[in-house]
Order: structure tokens, then sequence, then C-alpha cells
């Protein structure tokens, strides 16, 4: 998979990802990346944070790899159990780090308004990378997104939300989950060929 046949579409979860974040960092690395911006970082809709997402994916035909973070990934899900089909195509497939769990009882209540978390499954490939210790989202939980979602998955030890605040500013071992959600695509795109 040429990288100038595809985008990275960048799509940061509460506050924004601050310059300092691994997702502003990989969106200065990747090529043909861009992040989805939303109207407001403090006080989240999903009506509007959805929306946000498909104009992202609409206004740019070439086939899209999404990158989410946290709240992200739950307006990535919610995005897909309803979006339309044309746009759905475009989605080559997801990296889904760190999933808000906004139905969890310690929810912050900004977030409870995307609840309940869509349960289908991702109409196009992802991997899910969680972790053990993310007080977002408890490793069973990750993986029971990941198992309604069909994504493959990946906990991790002791990353906690990886963020800014777990120490996570570049993250580039990162990079190796978006290399093999590349290389499942690939042998995808093979199989189908």
């Amino acid at each position: 998979m040429p990288e100038q046949s595809i985008r990275y579409l960048i799509i940061p979860g509460w506050h924004g990802s601050p310059a300092e974040h691994w997702q502003s960092h990989w969106q200065r690395v990747l090529p043909n990346s861009s992040r989805v911006e939303q109207d407001n970082w403090q006080h989240p809709q999903k009506t509007s944070w959805v929306e946000q997402l498909q104009r992202a994916i609409a206004d740019d035909t070439r086939p899209v790899v999404l990158i989410a973070h946290s709240l992200g990934c739950v307006t990535v899900a919610h995005w897909a159990a309803q979006a339309p089909k044309e746009l759905i195509n475009r989605v080559l497939g997801a990296l889904l780090v760190a999933p808000a769990d906004v139905e969890r009882l310690n929810c912050p209540g900004p977030l409870r308004n995307f609840a309940p978390i869509p349960s289908a499954r991702l109409p196009f490939p992802s991997q899910l990378i969680g972790s053990d210790n993310d007080p977002a989202a408890s490793a069973n939980r990750a993986l029971q997104l990941a198992q309604a979602w069909g994504s493959e998955v990946s906990i991790l030890r002791g990353v906690g939300h990886i963020n800014v605040s777990s120490g996570h500013s570049r993250w580039e071992q990162g990079f190796s989950h978006l290399y093999r959600l590349q290389r499942q695509l690939e042998d995808d795109s093979r199989k189908m060929a």
C-alpha cells in the first residue's frame, strides 16, 4: 500500500491533542495526514463530533486510515454505525488507541452523551490498543469493545491512557501497531485481488 495513495486522519479525544501529544507528533511525521477539528473540545457533543468526522472523510476522496484516541475511538464507532456506504468504503481501517469507556460509573459528565457505545462490528478492519492500567477503560472493557467492534486487540502493560500525562509524547512504539494494521490491510487487499 503506497503511502502516497492514502491519507491518515487523526481523531483526538476530549480536550484535543496538544502539540506535545503523540497524535500531534504523528500528524507532523506521517505523509498525507490531517486531523478532525472539533468546535468544542471541552464540552463534546456526540452529534457535532460525528458530523465533523463525517465532513473530514467526505471532503477528500482518497482512501483513509483513521487514527483515533480516547473519545475519538467512540466517535469513530458512532460514525460507523450511521455513515453512508459511500463514505464507509473510503475507510481502509482504523487504529483505535485507549478508547474511553463513556459508560463507566466514574465517567466525567461532559462525555456521558456519547453513551451508549455502539456495539456493532465496525465495517472496516481495526486494531484496538488498550492498557492494563488505563483509568478511562479497564483492560477487560477494552477487550469487550474490541470483541464487539471486531478489532484485533493488544493490551499493553503499564502505559496508562497512552497520552502526555502517562509519558507518551511521541509514542514511537505505537507505529508498530499502525504498521501491523497496514500489513493487515495489504494482506486483505491481496486476498480480494
